[in-house]
């Protein structure tokens, strides 16, 4: 079992929700990450995923577009992932699950890639650009390694093919809320709860939803139908009207401290 399965069996055995927040790896630099995610874990935060800045991000809107491009133009590198992953891991023990582009492992080496994030502490990684057809491979490697290789959902995605993705998934699946990009709505789509509902009979793995979360609000409606609840932008729109790190860690654990309220 990998830390995230045994991370979904302990919640559900306590009758509890994860929270999943997501932030990305040097925006505005490695420090201020790793002070957010310390917090983050500290405030009750189940995992958290590290976004890994990427010049042609797949379904990210603005918000989480342009954190990218401020890391980037930071110095960003890959190796700044991994050393992430060493100092955190080295202190608390949140799982942490690196989100990445496809492109990224396939340069890196898929092998390559999956040992590196494993020594650094990483429990998985979501990969949002991973074609169904193209995923066997990767997902060898990552169930050997009882690494957890987590895959999205959308609501157009016809359902022949969630199965296929559920069966080629480990840790939980990713559904995605909305048609679109990433970023902050004010209310639940149409069909959410059934759709849902529907992949939950096809499936064991937990399912977290993402993409639009933006409030407590938000995350209390998603709770009952959700193993997990994912906020990204709305996290990632704080850090960068924060005035420093202390601002920044400061206004993050508030909000997260709203959301695990919510969903509890």
């Amino acid at each position: 079992m990998s830390a995230l399965d045994t991370l979904f069996v302990d919640l559900r055995a306590k009758q509890k929700k994860a929270f999943l927040p997501f932030v990305t790896v040097g925006d505005p630099d490695v420090g201020t990450t790793a002070a957010i995610v310390r917090s983050l874990a500290q405030c009750g935060a189940s995992a958290c995923e590290i976004g890994v800045p990427y010049s042609d991000p797949i379904a990210d809107g603005p918000v989480i577009q342009a954190s990218y491009q401020r890391a980037l133009d930071g110095g960003f590198r890959l190796s700044n992932l991994f050393d992430l992953g060493k100092d955190l891991t080295a202190s608390m023990s949140m799982p942490l699950i690196s989100m990445v582009s496809y492109s990224i492992i396939h340069r890196t080496g898929m092998q390559r890639y999956i040992d590196a994030a494993i020594q650094s502490g990483y429990s998985g990684a979501i990969v949002p650009d991973l074609l169904v057809e193209e995923a066997k491979p990767l997902a060898d490697i990552c169930r050997k390694a009882d690494f957890s290789l987590i895959q999205l959902v959308t609501p157009t995605t016809p359902r022949n093919r969630q199965v296929q993705i559920a069966e080629l998934s480990s840790g939980f699946l990713y559904f995605v809320s909305v048609t679109g990009i990433t970023g902050e709505r004010s209310k639940v789509a149409d069909g959410l709860i059934d759709n849902v509902g529907w992949l939950r009979e096809q499936t064991k793995l937990p399912i977290c939803i993402g993409f639009g979360v933006s409030s407590a609000e938000t995350a209390k409606q998603l709770a009952p139908v959700a193993d997990g609840i994912i906020v990204g932008s709305a996290i990632v729109r704080r850090i960068a009207a924060a005035k420093d790190r202390e601002t920044a860690v400061a206004d993050v654990t508030s909000f997260a401290k709203e959301i695990i309220t919510a969903i509890a």
